[in-house]
């Protein structure tokens, strides 16, 4: 019986205590196409726009999938810098490291789920999109492609 009474006490500690998860009541992020240019051809991709300060610092965590057609696009909001990590990230993703008018500074291919290792963009970006783990190199995207969407400011229409 204090075996119960020991599960029912923490289950209630942690109803009462721990807070909702993270994911729950956050702002959706509203879905948009982005398009990579390679070599190879065009690729595009369902996307979410992480534009505010909380769609930005939430990112990819908590997820535990993530399609080969989806991605999520941070707009940085000035050309700085950036330093992205995978904390709380449960898929390995590549980051594209995007300067003003599209041009894609640097790939960071299989970044590690749950890592906190600092993965640096090497130069001042405005935006990085986040897709899959290995689609980077699928889609043969490297430094000097070009990634296409209106917050970027490069979409025709």
């Amino acid at each position: 019986m204090r075996v119960f009474h020991f599960v029912v006490l923490c289950f209630l500690f942690l109803i009462f205590f721990a807070g909702p998860a993270p994911s729950q009541d956050a702002p959706l992020a509203r879905i948009e196409q982005v398009v990579v240019e390679t070599a190879v051809g065009s690729t595009v991709f369902l996307t979410e726009i992480a534009d505010t300060d909380e769609l930005r610092s939430r990112g990819l965590m908590f997820r535990h999938r993530l399609p080969d057609d989806r991605a999520m696009l941070f707009d940085c909001k000035e050309t700085r810098p950036v330093m992205m990590w995978m904390k709380n990230t449960h898929i390995a993703l590549d980051m594209v490291f995007i300067r003003p008018g599209g041009l894609v500074a640097k790939v960071a291919e299989n970044t590690v789920p749950m890592s906190k290792t600092i993965i640096d963009s090497g130069e001042p970006v405005a935006y990085v999109l986040e897709i899959a783990a290995g689609t980077a190199r699928r889609i043969g995207l490297k430094p000097g492609d070009r990634v296409i969407h209106a917050l970027i400011g490069n979409a025709n229409g």
